[in-house]
């Protein structure tokens, strides 16, 4: 899907056809659609492609007359298994900046696209391509932010219902959360890279206010790894802490039931005694083996109860 935008009186506009100094907003393009970039516009058709890859990590290149800027966007979604569990993931999202226009390409269609083409992204110039590359990249960055405190939020609700009940559907959701962290991590440490090399100004053209912008955009990335770093190692923590608490739980279990086993089984070897085909027991009466059993059992419980194996 193709959409043009441009920048009319400090609000982004919705055009028909591509204008000079124009942004034109790629989502899950047909092949059509990326012939006519190729073609009609004069895209690099490698740059296209690499935007479209999904495994593409996060990089800056410059070929001639465009550079593309492939970052790294966070994600969404829920997992269609039985516990529906929430997955926070990401995708590459290309920026290529031409000599008219301003080009980003995507996968899918994201809030940051949504946010941008509905004009809630303020100072966003169509025309200003560098400026409109720092935003949208100032704009991803906050993004991960708040991912993140959902994330938070999302792992100190889970961790309050495991308080209450140990159910696998929640351990699921806290390791996909321990997951979606490392991809959040792994993302974050490449943009960082690529915005470093930004900052250099050797690939793209700076001015003062461009370097200032792009300052706080690597300020954003920064605490967010560091967001990332504390809440995976919290995390991690949480994890190890309930897996020793289940394997605590089942000690428990299983010292209760072996203390109910030996009790029982004292009445069993009693009656197997008395049960024998011999003659000669003494106090051959059907109620002696019941009270002697009774008294050795009680005397066991007393013994495992002083023991606290029924705790």
């Amino acid at each position: 899907m193709l959409n043009f935008y441009k920048t009319v009186d400090n609000r982004i506009l919705k055009i028909d056809a591509p204008e000079p100094g124009c942004w034109i907003s790629v989502v899950s393009p047909t092949e059509a659609e990326v012939a006519y970039l190729t073609g009609d516009l004069g895209v690099e058709p490698d740059f296209v492609r690499a935007a479209l890859d999904e495994e593409e990590s996060s990089r800056i290149e410059s070929e001639e007359d465009q550079t593309l800027v492939i970052v790294d966007y966070p994600s969404a979604e829920e997992q269609t298994d039985e516990n529906k569990t929430l997955l926070y993931t990401t995708l590459p999202m290309g920026i290529i900046i031409t000599r008219d226009y301003v080009i980003t390409v995507c996968l899918n269609d994201n809030l940051t696209i949504m946010d941008m083409a509905e004009g809630r992204v303020k100072g966003l110039q169509t025309s200003l391509k560098t400026r409109f590359l720092l935003l949208t990249l100032l704009r991803i960055a906050a993004r991960f932010l708040i991912y993140l405190k959902q994330i938070d939020k999302l792992s100190s609700t889970t961790e309050s219902r495991l308080h209450q009940s140990m159910r696998n559907k929640e351990l699921i959701q806290l390791l996909g959360l321990e997951k979606s962290l490392v991809y959040f991590s792994t993302s974050l440490k490449s943009d960082e890279v690529t915005l470093e090399k930004i900052l250099r100004g050797r690939i793209i053209k700076l001015y003062e206010e461009d370097e200032d912008l792009l300052e706080d955009v690597l300020i954003e990335v920064k605490q967010a790894i560091e967001m990332c770093n504390i809440y995976s190692g919290i995390l991690s923590g949480m994890m190890d802490a309930f897996a020793s608490v289940i394997s605590n739980n089942l000690n428990i279990v299983m010292k209760v039931l072996t203390a109910i086993t030996i009790v029982m089984a004292i009445p069993n070897m009693v009656f197997s005694f008395y049960g024998m085909n011999v003659s000669g027991l003494p106090f051959p009466v059907w109620w002696v083996p019941i009270v002697i059993s009774l008294i050795i059992a009680g005397i066991g419980t007393f013994i495992l109860v002083k023991k606290d194996m029924f705790h």
